[in-house]
Protein backbone atom coordinates (compact mmCIF):
# COMPACT_ATOMS: atom_id res chain seq x y z
CA UNK A 1 0.00 0.00 0.00
CA UNK A 2 2.88 2.39 1.29
CA UNK A 3 4.58 1.57 -2.13
CA UNK A 4 1.81 2.22 -4.70
CA UNK A 5 1.31 5.47 -2.77
CA UNK A 6 4.46 6.54 -3.39
CA UNK A 7 4.71 5.55 -6.84
CA UNK A 8 1.86 7.93 -7.49
CA UNK A 9 3.68 10.40 -5.81
CA UNK A 10 6.46 10.09 -7.82
CA UNK A 11 3.98 9.92 -10.89
CA UNK A 12 2.30 13.12 -10.11
CA UNK A 13 5.68 14.64 -9.38
CA UNK A 14 6.98 13.44 -12.98
CA UNK A 15 3.86 14.78 -14.85
CA UNK A 16 4.09 18.40 -13.07
CA UNK A 17 7.45 18.90 -14.03
CA UNK A 18 7.44 17.07 -17.18
CA UNK A 19 4.44 17.99 -18.73
CA UNK A 20 4.76 21.43 -18.77
CA UNK A 21 6.98 23.75 -20.93
CA UNK A 22 8.79 24.77 -17.78
CA UNK A 23 11.22 27.62 -17.19
CA UNK A 24 13.46 29.74 -19.30
CA UNK A 25 16.73 31.30 -18.94
CA UNK A 26 19.35 33.20 -19.82
CA UNK A 27 23.22 34.48 -18.60
CA UNK A 28 24.02 38.12 -19.73
CA UNK A 29 27.78 38.59 -19.84
CA UNK A 30 29.61 41.63 -19.78
CA UNK A 31 31.31 42.51 -23.72
CA UNK A 32 34.21 42.45 -21.94
CA UNK A 33 36.01 41.62 -18.01
CA UNK A 34 37.83 43.75 -16.04
CA UNK A 35 41.04 42.23 -14.90
CA UNK A 36 41.74 42.22 -11.36
CA UNK A 37 37.67 43.03 -10.02
CA UNK A 38 34.36 42.11 -9.37
CA UNK A 39 33.16 41.71 -12.78
CA UNK A 40 28.86 41.06 -12.52
CA UNK A 41 27.30 37.95 -14.12
CA UNK A 42 23.62 38.30 -14.58
CA UNK A 43 21.16 35.62 -15.08
CA UNK A 44 17.50 35.90 -15.59
CA UNK A 45 14.95 32.95 -15.19
CA UNK A 46 11.55 32.71 -15.57
CA UNK A 47 8.77 30.28 -14.28
CA UNK A 48 6.31 29.27 -16.93
CA UNK A 49 4.93 26.73 -14.31
CA UNK A 50 1.80 27.59 -12.16
CA UNK A 51 3.59 26.24 -9.01
CA UNK A 52 6.46 27.20 -6.91
CA UNK A 53 9.66 25.83 -7.70
CA UNK A 54 13.15 25.13 -5.49
CA UNK A 55 16.22 26.08 -8.14
CA UNK A 56 19.86 24.81 -8.24
CA UNK A 57 21.80 27.01 -11.00
CA UNK A 58 25.06 25.45 -11.84
CA UNK A 59 26.61 27.58 -14.43
CA UNK A 60 29.98 26.12 -16.25
CA UNK A 61 32.60 28.96 -15.57
CA UNK A 62 35.87 29.18 -17.33
CA UNK A 63 38.92 26.89 -16.54
CA UNK A 64 40.78 30.31 -15.12
CA UNK A 65 38.61 29.69 -11.68
CA UNK A 66 39.56 25.36 -11.51
CA UNK A 67 35.54 25.48 -10.27
CA UNK A 68 33.39 23.02 -10.48
CA UNK A 69 31.08 22.66 -7.75
CA UNK A 70 29.32 26.41 -8.09
CA UNK A 71 26.13 26.40 -7.82
CA UNK A 72 23.16 28.73 -6.46
CA UNK A 73 19.69 27.88 -4.88
CA UNK A 74 17.38 30.01 -4.86
CA UNK A 75 13.36 29.72 -5.43
CA UNK A 76 10.47 31.35 -7.90
CA UNK A 77 7.11 31.60 -7.22
CA UNK A 78 4.56 30.41 -10.21
CA UNK A 79 4.56 32.39 -13.23
CA UNK A 80 7.00 34.50 -11.94
CA UNK A 81 10.73 36.40 -13.26
CA UNK A 82 13.61 36.93 -11.25
CA UNK A 83 17.46 38.27 -12.16
CA UNK A 84 20.20 36.53 -10.15
CA UNK A 85 23.56 38.54 -10.26
CA UNK A 86 26.86 37.49 -9.16
CA UNK A 87 30.31 38.36 -9.59
CA UNK A 88 33.76 36.85 -10.63
CA UNK A 89 36.86 38.32 -9.79
CA UNK A 90 39.33 37.63 -13.18
CA UNK A 91 43.09 37.39 -12.42
CA UNK A 92 44.60 36.82 -15.96
CA UNK A 93 44.31 38.76 -18.98
CA UNK A 94 42.86 36.60 -22.51
CA UNK A 95 40.16 34.80 -23.33
CA UNK A 96 37.63 33.21 -20.88
CA UNK A 97 35.52 30.71 -22.11
CA UNK A 98 31.66 30.28 -20.34
CA UNK A 99 29.96 26.61 -20.72
CA UNK A 100 26.14 25.88 -20.46
CA UNK A 101 24.17 27.16 -17.58
CA UNK A 102 22.34 24.18 -16.22
CA UNK A 103 19.33 24.75 -13.67
CA UNK A 104 17.80 21.90 -11.67
CA UNK A 105 14.06 22.56 -11.11
CA UNK A 106 12.44 20.88 -7.84
CA UNK A 107 8.15 20.50 -7.70
CA UNK A 108 6.52 21.31 -4.02
CA UNK A 109 6.67 17.83 -3.72
CA UNK A 110 10.41 17.39 -3.92
CA UNK A 111 11.19 14.30 -5.13
CA UNK A 112 12.83 14.89 -8.59
CA UNK A 113 14.43 17.42 -10.21
CA UNK A 114 14.09 18.34 -13.32
CA UNK A 115 17.53 19.76 -15.25
CA UNK A 116 17.37 22.61 -18.14
CA UNK A 117 20.05 22.99 -19.60
CA UNK A 118 20.64 26.44 -21.77
CA UNK A 119 23.42 26.52 -24.36
CA UNK A 120 25.01 30.02 -23.47
CA UNK A 121 28.69 29.06 -24.63
CA UNK A 122 30.43 32.72 -25.09
CA UNK A 123 33.63 33.73 -24.77
CA UNK A 124 34.42 37.11 -22.91
CA UNK A 125 37.80 38.47 -23.04
CA UNK A 126 39.34 39.51 -20.07
CA UNK A 127 40.88 43.58 -20.43
CA UNK A 128 43.36 45.14 -18.11
CA UNK A 129 40.97 47.24 -15.32
CA UNK A 130 38.78 49.45 -17.39
CA UNK A 131 36.64 49.67 -14.02
CA UNK A 132 39.42 51.29 -12.31
CA UNK A 133 40.09 53.48 -15.19
CA UNK A 134 36.80 55.14 -14.30
CA UNK A 135 37.10 54.99 -10.84
CA UNK A 136 40.30 56.65 -11.06
CA UNK A 137 39.16 59.41 -14.32
CA UNK A 138 36.51 59.80 -11.49
CA UNK A 139 38.04 61.15 -8.64
CA UNK A 140 41.35 62.88 -10.31
CA UNK A 141 39.13 65.47 -11.49
CA UNK A 142 37.07 66.13 -8.86
CA UNK A 143 37.67 67.64 -5.54
CA UNK A 144 37.04 64.91 -3.37
CA UNK A 145 40.51 63.77 -4.42
CA UNK A 146 41.72 63.50 -0.44
CA UNK A 147 39.27 60.92 0.02
CA UNK A 148 41.27 58.77 -1.95
CA UNK A 149 44.99 59.64 -0.94
CA UNK A 150 45.34 62.06 -3.58
CA UNK A 151 47.77 65.42 -2.73
CA UNK A 152 46.79 68.36 -3.70
CA UNK A 153 50.03 70.49 -4.93
CA UNK A 154 50.54 74.13 -5.41
CA UNK A 155 51.79 74.43 -9.37
CA UNK A 156 54.68 76.60 -9.20
CA UNK A 157 56.54 77.80 -11.81
CA UNK A 158 53.94 76.38 -14.42
CA UNK A 159 52.37 79.45 -17.45
CA UNK A 160 49.13 78.35 -18.76
CA UNK A 161 46.73 79.57 -21.64
CA UNK A 162 43.49 80.26 -22.00
CA UNK A 163 41.21 77.59 -23.43
CA UNK A 164 37.61 78.18 -23.34
CA UNK A 165 34.84 79.47 -21.24
CA UNK A 166 32.73 76.24 -20.56
CA UNK A 167 29.80 75.37 -18.05
CA UNK A 168 30.39 75.38 -14.48
CA UNK A 169 30.59 71.69 -13.09
CA UNK A 170 31.42 70.31 -9.60
CA UNK A 171 35.15 70.66 -9.14
CA UNK A 172 35.75 73.51 -11.06
CA UNK A 173 38.19 76.08 -9.12
CA UNK A 174 35.90 78.71 -8.55
CA UNK A 175 38.46 81.10 -9.01
CA UNK A 176 38.06 80.59 -12.62
CA UNK A 177 34.52 81.84 -12.79
CA UNK A 178 34.23 84.16 -15.34
CA UNK A 179 31.50 86.76 -13.82
CA UNK A 180 31.16 88.61 -17.40
CA UNK A 181 29.79 85.21 -18.82
CA UNK A 182 28.33 84.31 -15.71
CA UNK A 183 25.62 87.55 -15.89
CA UNK A 184 25.15 87.12 -19.53
CA UNK A 185 23.92 83.72 -19.20
CA UNK A 186 22.78 84.18 -16.10
CA UNK A 187 24.46 80.52 -14.94
CA UNK A 188 27.76 79.88 -13.53
CA UNK A 189 30.68 79.87 -16.51
CA UNK A 190 34.29 79.31 -15.61
CA UNK A 191 37.21 79.76 -17.88
CA UNK A 192 39.46 76.77 -18.87
CA UNK A 193 42.95 76.91 -19.14
CA UNK A 194 45.40 74.05 -20.16
CA UNK A 195 49.22 73.95 -19.79
CA UNK A 196 51.14 75.59 -22.84
CA UNK A 197 52.28 72.46 -24.39
CA UNK A 198 51.81 68.77 -24.10
CA UNK A 199 54.56 66.54 -22.46
CA UNK A 200 54.86 63.10 -23.47
CA UNK A 201 54.20 60.94 -21.14
CA UNK A 202 55.72 57.03 -21.23
CA UNK A 203 54.53 53.77 -19.18
CA UNK A 204 57.79 51.44 -19.34
CA UNK A 205 57.02 48.47 -18.36
CA UNK A 206 59.38 45.93 -17.12
CA UNK A 207 58.21 42.69 -18.34
CA UNK A 208 61.17 40.51 -16.93
CA UNK A 209 60.61 37.59 -14.28
CA UNK A 210 60.82 39.62 -11.59
CA UNK A 211 57.65 41.09 -12.58
CA UNK A 212 55.72 37.95 -12.11
CA UNK A 213 55.60 37.71 -8.70
CA UNK A 214 51.65 37.54 -7.52
CA UNK A 215 50.13 39.46 -4.73
CA UNK A 216 46.56 38.83 -4.09
CA UNK A 217 46.77 36.55 -6.93
CA UNK A 218 47.36 39.28 -9.59
CA UNK A 219 50.93 39.69 -11.32
CA UNK A 220 53.46 42.33 -10.19
CA UNK A 221 53.00 42.79 -14.05
CA UNK A 222 49.20 43.44 -14.31
CA UNK A 223 49.24 45.89 -11.78
CA UNK A 224 51.66 47.69 -13.81
CA UNK A 225 49.31 47.17 -16.64
CA UNK A 226 46.34 48.13 -14.75
CA UNK A 227 48.22 51.60 -13.93
CA UNK A 228 49.35 52.34 -16.99
CA UNK A 229 45.95 52.12 -18.76
CA UNK A 230 44.84 54.46 -15.78
CA UNK A 231 47.23 57.17 -15.88
CA UNK A 232 47.65 57.22 -19.26
CA UNK A 233 44.06 58.41 -19.92
CA UNK A 234 44.32 60.66 -16.88
CA UNK A 235 47.39 62.27 -19.13
CA UNK A 236 45.58 62.41 -22.03
CA UNK A 237 42.94 64.35 -19.94
CA UNK A 238 45.57 66.52 -18.74
CA UNK A 239 46.26 67.57 -22.36
CA UNK A 240 49.35 65.77 -22.14
CA UNK A 241 50.04 62.90 -24.75
CA UNK A 242 50.45 59.46 -23.88
CA UNK A 243 52.50 56.36 -24.78
CA UNK A 244 54.10 53.00 -23.47
CA UNK A 245 56.29 50.48 -23.93
CA UNK A 246 57.70 47.07 -22.74
CA UNK A 247 61.06 45.60 -22.49
CA UNK A 248 62.70 42.41 -21.48
CA UNK A 249 65.32 41.17 -23.92
CA UNK A 250 64.89 43.88 -25.83
CA UNK A 251 62.01 46.90 -26.23
CA UNK A 252 58.55 45.61 -27.44
CA UNK A 253 54.65 46.62 -27.71
CA UNK A 254 55.68 50.27 -28.51
CA UNK A 255 53.05 53.06 -28.81
CA UNK A 256 54.56 56.25 -29.61
CA UNK A 257 53.11 59.27 -27.24
CA UNK A 258 50.18 61.10 -28.72
CA UNK A 259 46.80 62.96 -28.59
CA UNK A 260 44.94 61.06 -31.22
CA UNK A 261 41.13 59.88 -30.58
CA UNK A 262 41.96 56.16 -30.94
CA UNK A 263 45.02 56.10 -28.10
CA UNK A 264 43.59 55.11 -25.55
CA UNK A 265 42.09 52.28 -27.79
CA UNK A 266 45.19 51.63 -28.79
CA UNK A 267 47.28 51.30 -25.33
CA UNK A 268 44.35 48.94 -24.38
CA UNK A 269 44.91 46.66 -27.12
CA UNK A 270 48.76 46.43 -26.92
CA UNK A 271 48.16 45.93 -23.01
CA UNK A 272 45.74 43.32 -22.87
CA UNK A 273 48.55 41.01 -24.92
CA UNK A 274 51.60 42.16 -22.97
CA UNK A 275 52.93 38.74 -21.19
CA UNK A 276 55.96 37.84 -19.51
CA UNK A 277 58.67 35.79 -21.23
CA UNK A 278 60.42 35.30 -18.11
CA UNK A 279 63.61 36.24 -18.78
CA UNK A 280 66.34 38.65 -16.97
CA UNK A 281 65.66 42.46 -18.16
CA UNK A 282 68.70 43.99 -20.25
CA UNK A 283 68.52 47.92 -19.34
CA UNK A 284 71.34 48.66 -21.65
CA UNK A 285 69.23 47.44 -24.18
CA UNK A 286 66.28 49.94 -22.56
CA UNK A 287 68.79 52.84 -22.34
CA UNK A 288 69.81 52.48 -25.95
CA UNK A 289 66.12 52.67 -27.49
CA UNK A 290 65.70 55.51 -25.35
CA UNK A 291 68.24 57.30 -26.73
CA UNK A 292 67.69 56.54 -29.91
CA UNK A 293 63.59 57.20 -30.02
CA UNK A 294 62.99 59.86 -27.64
CA UNK A 295 64.18 63.00 -28.74
CA UNK A 296 61.71 65.12 -26.86
CA UNK A 297 62.09 65.01 -22.69
CA UNK A 298 59.86 63.31 -21.65
CA UNK A 299 58.36 61.57 -18.20
CA UNK A 300 59.11 57.92 -18.13
CA UNK A 301 57.10 55.80 -15.37
CA UNK A 302 59.64 52.65 -15.05
CA UNK A 303 57.44 49.88 -13.85
CA UNK A 304 59.73 47.25 -12.32
CA UNK A 305 61.19 45.48 -9.19
CA UNK A 306 64.33 45.51 -7.34
CA UNK A 307 64.91 42.76 -4.10
CA UNK A 308 68.21 43.88 -3.38
CA UNK A 309 70.57 46.71 -3.62
CA UNK A 310 72.76 45.07 -5.52
CA UNK A 311 70.27 44.00 -7.97
CA UNK A 312 70.05 48.21 -8.26
CA UNK A 313 73.65 48.74 -8.47
CA UNK A 314 73.99 46.53 -11.43
CA UNK A 315 71.37 48.63 -13.67
CA UNK A 316 71.94 51.93 -12.03
CA UNK A 317 74.63 53.33 -14.84
CA UNK A 318 71.62 52.90 -17.02
CA UNK A 319 68.96 54.48 -15.08
CA UNK A 320 71.48 57.49 -14.67
CA UNK A 321 72.02 58.01 -18.35
CA UNK A 322 67.94 57.47 -19.40
CA UNK A 323 67.44 60.45 -16.31
CA UNK A 324 70.09 62.70 -17.86
CA UNK A 325 67.56 63.73 -20.61
CA UNK A 326 64.03 62.66 -19.20
CA UNK A 327 62.74 62.80 -15.64
CA UNK A 328 62.98 59.51 -14.82
CA UNK A 329 60.11 57.80 -11.66
CA UNK A 330 61.26 54.54 -10.85
CA UNK A 331 58.43 52.47 -9.47
CA UNK A 332 59.05 49.12 -7.51
CA UNK A 333 56.72 47.14 -5.09
CA UNK A 334 57.27 46.56 -1.01
CA UNK A 335 56.53 43.09 -0.33
CA UNK A 336 53.13 43.48 1.93
CA UNK A 337 53.05 39.56 2.68
CA UNK A 338 56.81 39.96 4.20
CA UNK A 339 55.73 43.09 5.85
CA UNK A 340 52.64 40.52 7.16
CA UNK A 341 54.75 37.94 8.44
CA UNK A 342 57.16 40.23 10.81
CA UNK A 343 54.21 41.60 12.68
CA UNK A 344 53.51 37.92 13.75
CA UNK A 345 54.79 37.00 17.42
CA UNK A 346 57.92 34.63 16.70
CA UNK A 347 58.93 32.28 20.10
CA UNK A 348 61.19 29.79 18.14
CA UNK A 349 65.26 30.53 17.31
CA UNK A 350 64.20 29.66 13.25
CA UNK A 351 61.17 32.21 13.68
CA UNK A 352 63.34 35.04 15.12
CA UNK A 353 65.67 33.90 12.17
CA UNK A 354 62.98 34.25 9.40
CA UNK A 355 61.74 37.29 10.78
CA UNK A 356 65.10 38.91 10.90
CA UNK A 357 65.80 38.36 7.53
CA UNK A 358 62.51 39.42 6.28
CA UNK A 359 63.30 42.54 8.15
CA UNK A 360 66.20 42.93 6.30
CA UNK A 361 64.51 42.68 3.06
CA UNK A 362 61.88 45.11 4.04
CA UNK A 363 65.24 47.57 4.92
CA UNK A 364 66.54 47.01 1.96
CA UNK A 365 63.80 48.32 0.02
CA UNK A 366 64.04 51.58 1.78
CA UNK A 367 68.08 51.62 1.24
CA UNK A 368 67.33 51.23 -2.78
CA UNK A 369 64.73 54.44 -2.60
CA UNK A 370 67.84 56.45 -0.48
CA UNK A 371 70.09 55.33 -3.59
CA UNK A 372 68.18 56.03 -6.47
CA UNK A 373 67.27 59.94 -4.57
CA UNK A 374 71.04 60.10 -3.96
CA UNK A 375 71.11 59.87 -7.78
CA UNK A 376 68.90 62.12 -8.57
CA UNK A 377 66.63 59.45 -9.83
CA UNK A 378 62.99 60.09 -8.18
CA UNK A 379 61.18 56.76 -7.34
CA UNK A 380 57.98 55.31 -5.30
CA UNK A 381 57.82 52.06 -3.46
CA UNK A 382 54.45 51.18 -3.16
CA UNK A 383 52.50 48.10 -2.02
CA UNK A 384 50.52 46.74 -5.38
CA UNK A 385 47.35 47.50 -4.43
CA UNK A 386 48.07 51.47 -3.70
CA UNK A 387 50.29 51.38 -7.35
CA UNK A 388 47.25 52.92 -9.43
CA UNK A 389 46.94 56.31 -6.72
CA UNK A 390 50.31 56.85 -6.04
CA UNK A 391 51.78 57.03 -9.89
CA UNK A 392 48.61 59.58 -10.23
CA UNK A 393 49.80 61.89 -7.21
CA UNK A 394 53.82 61.90 -8.40
CA UNK A 395 52.31 62.71 -12.36
CA UNK A 396 50.40 65.38 -10.68
CA UNK A 397 53.69 66.36 -8.18
CA UNK A 398 56.06 66.60 -11.09
CA UNK A 399 53.31 68.42 -13.53
CA UNK A 400 52.75 71.06 -10.26
CA UNK A 401 56.47 71.95 -9.77
CA UNK A 402 57.08 71.96 -13.59
CA UNK A 403 59.80 69.20 -13.68
CA UNK A 404 58.47 68.55 -17.22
Amino acid sequence: MLSAVLTAIVIIDVILLFKQKGISATRILPEKLSNGDDNPIEITIKNSYNFNLHLKLIDELPFQYQKRDFEITTTLTKSDYKKITYTLRPLERGEYHFGNLNIYATSPIGFLSRRFQFGNKAMVPNYPSFLQLKKYMLIAFSNKIFEFGLKKIRRIGHTMEFEQIKDYVAGDDIRNINWKATAKRNQLMVNQYQDERSQPIYSVIDMGRAMKMPFNGLSLLDYAINATLVISNVALKKQDKAGMFSFSRKVTDKVVAERRPSQMNQIMETLYNLNTDFAESDFSRLYIDIKRSLNQRSLLLLYTNFETLDALHRQLPYLQAIAKNHVLVVIFFENTELSQFIKQPAYKTNEIFEKTIAEKFIFEKKLIVTELQKHGIQSILTAPEDLTINTINKYLEIKARGLI
